[in-house]
């Protein structure tokens, strides 16, 4: 089947996003075809879809990333076209082409749209001649360790590199002075490499403390772009969004409809087609930089359809069908406001180190105003090898406070058992004074602070009656009509000891001659290993790199000493606590424990 008709749509994703695009699809009356991997076949999105291939032997990361597969199995359903979803394929050109070149309806943006938006720098380049403001910086590749460093002494520090090729937050570095050079600049190449498979990287000056406000726009076939509002996705942690809303709470009117003409300015200036968002950075004077495109749905995109009763994905397959926008500029309008909680499986007491497995009890929320994205169901297995979203919880108020309180209410109401969840996270950020405030929250997402108190609130709730987890035993005195009794009750462990353990152990390890075992802090891959048996390290030194559902951890040294009894390679599994080396010798005076 070939041009823009067609009555079956292969969905070229998992998880979360596909199961939501077949809703739609359904909706539309169309047929849907889903692809999974070995370690996906009891996933939720292949029993949400009416045909659903194994599209292996492949590790389980790869199985979504084979071209020839994807459009082999899109022909072998009789799809006319395919969806790419968000992540994986979503924004290579090659497979749009390949999809083309199959006589097959390509859901999302031109295959030149998506290389010109693919290469930062070009993207950057393009929005500059078209008169879009962008992030003071490079707008070519920077090729070596002293071109960053002559950048430093130009433009001033902090700086921040990033994959030419990147995305998503993935192979972004931050370069506090000139001696975080070498290490940033080769952790952001081997990032775009890995993720990318472009270690090109280009230098922005740093804005500190920036709202990351992102506009939403829609384009077809008949020169049509528009705009449907921003998004506030301030709330990160590691460049990783946590926290999403429209309206963003330092936008007014005015500024909205400056960010929007230059959303749609920068969606005509690289020729654009579907759905796309205009990331951008707002500063503190209230100035609004051009920062990248997202040439795909975004994950966040649901608070947009929240506020705009637009279903974003039902105008992506409409466009793909050559039909034109069913609104105009002028119909948009924002009603109330949205709030999006991205549910992940993410150990918030051990740094967000991700934290897959079984999920056991598997409870949502629901009631007015209250929507769930969701990709797993009781008896599924959060696997290590993706991406570590478990749900997006989603709701809708009249204003942000209405938003917020309801937000709290569904959360309390969400009940996840199994992995370690952001419920708790959740819970303890948009009850804090910043947010309540609508400020940034920086330095607030990765505090001590709000890890214990994630702690206290993770599990509490109407969803979670029933107390779990360890007991103490106690003495207490009580009185029965008048006379007095002394009782020994069990009663549940306040949830902060269990952080206050647990970083306890990861402080231990010390073998009485002053030596560390380096266990990893998560079940990943061994990206690469920094040292040998025998080699001096230095406290705070890397030796090894650990990768797991899409994040890298930097294993480090405690204290200086010698390597011993190292155990692992480059490309090996290693599970949580394995021990990885033990560093013998001895600690620093300030890290000798008191006699």
């Amino acid at each position: 089947m070939s041009g823009n008709i067609f009555d079956k749509v292969l969905l070229a994703n998992r998880g979360e996003i596909a199961v939501r695009i077949f809703r739609t699809l359904r909706e539309l009356g169309l047929g849907s075809v889903a692809v999974y991997s070995e370690a996906d076949r009891g996933a939720l999105h292949v029993s949400f879809a009416d045909e659903a291939y194994l599209i292996g032997p492949a590790s389980p990361a790869e199985s979504y990333l084979k071209i020839d597969t994807l459009v082999e199995t899109a022909l072998r359903a009789n799809a006319g076209a395919v969806h790419p979803g968000y992540g994986f394929l979503a924004e290579n050109a090659a497979f749009a082409r390949a999809v083309e070149a199959a006589g097959l309806t390509w859901i999302g943006p031109p295959p030149e749209a998506i290389d010109l938006m693919g290469s930062k720098t070009r993207a950057r380049q393009a929005m500059r001649a078209a008169g879009v403001p962008i992030i003071p910086g490079t707008t070519d590749p920077v090729e070596s360790v002293e071109a960053l460093l002559q950048l430093g002494e130009e433009m001033g520090y902090p700086l921040l590199i990033k994959a030419a090729a990147g995305g998503g937050g993935k192979g972004m570095e931050v370069v506090e002075s000139p001696a975080d050079a070498e290490r940033a600049f080769e952790t952001a190449r081997r990032q775009g490499q890995s993720y990318f498979a472009n270690p090109d990287v280009y230098v922005e000056k740093l804005i500190v403390d920036p709202r990351h406000v992102e506009v939403q726009v829609l384009a077809d076939a008949h020169g049509n772009v528009i705009h449907l509002g921003e998004r506030d996705c301030t709330i990160q942690r590691r460049h990783q969004k946590l926290i999403e809303e429209t309206p963003s709470p330092a936008v007014d009117g005015g500024l909205r409809a400056r960010i929007g003409e230059i959303g749609v300015s920068a969606a005509r200036a690289a020729g654009y087609r579907s759905a796309g968002t205009i990331e951008g950075l707002l500063t503190r004077d209230g100035e609004y930089f051009f920062m990248e495109m997202n040439t795909r749905i975004q994950v966040e995109h649901t608070v947009t359809e929240e506020v705009t009763g637009v279903d974003l994905v039902r105008e992506q397959v409409r466009i793909a069908l050559g039909e034109r926008l069913s609104l105009q500029q002028a119909d948009v309008q924002l009603r109330g406001h949205a709030i999006e909680c991205r549910i992940n499986a993410e150990d918030v007491a051990n740094g967000f180190l991700p934290s897959p497995g079984l999920v056991t009890v598997y409870r949502e929320p629901s009631g007015p105003g209250v929507r769930v994205d969701s990709g797993v169901a009781a008896g599924n297995e959060v696997s290590g090898a993706y991406d570590p979203m478990i749900a997006k919880l989603i709701v809708r108020g009249v204003d942000r406070e209405h938003a917020r309180r309801r937000m709290l209410r569904a959360l309390d109401e969400f009940v996840i058992e199994g992995p370690k969840t952001l419920l708790g996270f959740h819970k303890a950020l948009l009850a804090h004074e910043c947010f309540v405030r609508g400020e940034t929250c920086e330095g607030i997402v990765e505090s001590e602070e709000l890890a214990a108190r994630a702690a206290e609130l993770d599990g509490v709730g109407p969803g979670n009656r029933l107390q779990r987890g360890r007991t103490v035993d106690r003495a207490r005195t009580v009185e029965v009509d008048g006379r007095r009794f002394e009782v020994r009750v069990l009663e549940p462990e306040q949830p902060w000891r269990e952080l206050a353990r647990r970083r306890s152990e990861r402080g231990r390890g010390r073998g009485h001659a002053g030596s560390d075992a380096i266990v990893s802090p998560m079940q990943g891959t061994v990206l690469s290993v920094a040292v040998a048996d025998g080699d001096a390290v230095e406290a705070g030194g890397v030796i090894c790199i650990v990768e797991a559902m899409k994040m890298e951890n930097e294993v480090r040294a405690p204290h200086a000493g010698t390597i011993a009894g190292l155990s692992v390679a480059a490309g090996q599994p290693v599970s949580t606590g394995q021990v990885i080396c033990v560093i013998a010798g001895e600690q620093g005076a300030g890290d000798r424990p008191p006699p």
